[in-house]
């Protein structure tokens, strides 16, 4: 009979239980047995207790492992299905819109149940949540599917890239990626106005009515005030439009105006008081729409001098064109950032717009700015301002000059001071008037890449 037992202990050694699986009953049969036998069971058992805290070991970070696979699995899903969602959008709105222009009917201003929802929903929290999964580290080997698929949606020149696709760690590196040398050429004539972005112009003229008005869609339009700020120092009065012969000792009573003269002189000026000509200056403005295939980053449009900067935390409302047209005020409600300054022709702004779908706005000449913060939750606090130093001077920056980055497709628009005819001014023609006056070289819709012509003027 123990001859009969030992063979059984034997049988299932510590190799042979790794091999099978063995009923729990026979296992506490061969552990009493085993332990009555030269102390060899007490061996086996410590054996197998660290095998299997190994194997716990192992369990806890296969599992760790795991969940971060189905993250980043989860996250890339998101991404996928958000992409469907958008080029499923764009193809219907771009098609709603040949159907319209065939039919020669300009879109006017209309407010739906849509635009009066969007108020009611949490758009800076879904932009910071979109934001997160952007920023998700995805496979390298997964990352050229992701990129391509994006690019196919929105019409992306991935042959523009700087870099090879497996190196954008997340969608947002890949959406705000910079471009080969030699993909742009800024145009280099002095008497142009550049595009400081790649886009599609949506509006475009000059500010003639009191209030300084901004068409945002056929039967509504906005303050170019609202948009910079009532502290701006956009020219929007008679006294502001400088034209004939003026003394240089009339600009001292000049500068205690509210107006661009407060800052174009604010550096140290000599007497003189020869009389000097200058020429009629008109205010202008373009808006320029940023699709989410074009390259997200802006540049400098002339040379000029930044001066400051508002930043006002607004809310994050879409800037497509059903945007446009059924939401009172898109712009100036929105987050924005706003640059001022001045160049050769006087009066310069840049107005860069935030949208829905992480809202940040980066800006290279103050790396430290932050936008789209979870504090920022009133939408009627005043802008948060900075003058830049040295006074008077600021950021120097030159025509082309990088400026800006958007996280997610957006808008700029520009507002400047450019050379008008007198006839411009009093509202009559006159044979004698200078011909150095600025217009634009581009029409409503068009298609412009960075560093192409908005508009020239001759000397």
């Amino acid at each position: 009979m123990n001859k009969f037992i030992t063979s059984i202990v034997r049988v299932p050694s510590l190799t042979s239980r790794s091999r099978f699986l063995v009923p729990n009953r026979n296992s506490r049969l061969v552990t009493f047995f085993t332990s009555s036998k030269n102390g060899r069971a007490d061996t086996s058992s410590s054996s197998s207790s660290s095998s299997s805290s190994q194997q716990q070991g192992q369990g806890h970070k296969t599992t760790g492992e795991n969940s971060h696979t189905l993250w980043v699995s989860g996250a890339t899903m998101a991404t996928l299905v958000m992409l469907g969602l958008l080029h499923a959008r764009r193809l219907y709105d771009d098609n709603q819109l040949e159907v319209v222009r065939d039919k020669g009917i300009e879109i006017e201003f209309s407010p739906d149940a849509k635009a009066s929802l969007l108020r009611l929903l949490p758009l800076r929290s879904i932009s910071r949540i979109w934001g997160f999964i952007t920023n998700v580290e995805y496979p390298i080997w997964l990352r050229p599917y992701i990129y391509k698929a994006w690019a196919r949606a929105f019409h992306s020149d991935l042959e523009e890239a700087a870099l090879p696709l497996d190196h954008y760690a997340s969608l947002r590196d890949f959406f705000v990626r910079t471009l080969k040398e030699g993909s742009r050429q800024i145009d280099p004539d002095p008497h142009c106005l550049v595009s400081p972005v790649d886009g599609t112009i949506l509006k475009f003229g000059e500010l003639k009515d009191s209030g300084a008005m901004i068409e945002q869609v056929k039967g509504f339009s906005y303050s170019a005030l609202s948009l910079l700020g009532t502290s701006s120092f956009v020219p929007v009065g008679e006294e502001d439009i400088v034209g004939d012969c003026i003394e240089e000792n009339n600009i001292a009573e000049e500068t205690s105006k509210k107006s661009w003269w407060r800052i174009s002189f604010a550096s140290p000026q000599v007497r003189d008081p020869t009389p000097v000509c200058r020429r009629m200056k008109g205010i202008f403005y373009c808006v320029i729409y940023l699709k989410p295939g074009d390259y997200h980053r802006v540049h400098s449009p002339v040379d000029c001098s930044i001066l400051l900067r508002r930043h006002f935390s607004g809310r994050l409302f879409p800037v497509n064109e059903r945007a446009t047209r059924t939401i009172r005020n898109l712009y100036v409600e929105n987050e924005r950032v706003v640059l001022e300054g001045r160049w050769a022709e006087g009066f310069f702004a840049l107005a860069a717009i935030g949208a829905t779908n992480i809202g940040s706005i980066e800006l290279l000449i103050e790396p430290e700015l932050r936008t789209n913060k979870l504090k920022k939750i009133l939408h009627t606090e005043p802008p948060k301002e900075r003058e830049y130093e040295p006074q008077g001077v600021g950021v120097m920056l030159k025509k082309g000059d990088e400026i800006a980055a958007f996280n997610m497709g957006s808008t700029v628009v520009l507002i400047f001071q450019a050379p008008i005819s007198k006839s411009k001014t009093k509202g009559q023609e006159c044979d004698g008037c200078d011909s150095s006056v600025f217009n634009f070289c581009v029409q409503r819709g068009d298609k412009i890449r960075l560093g192409e012509a908005l508009g020239r003027w001759s000397v």
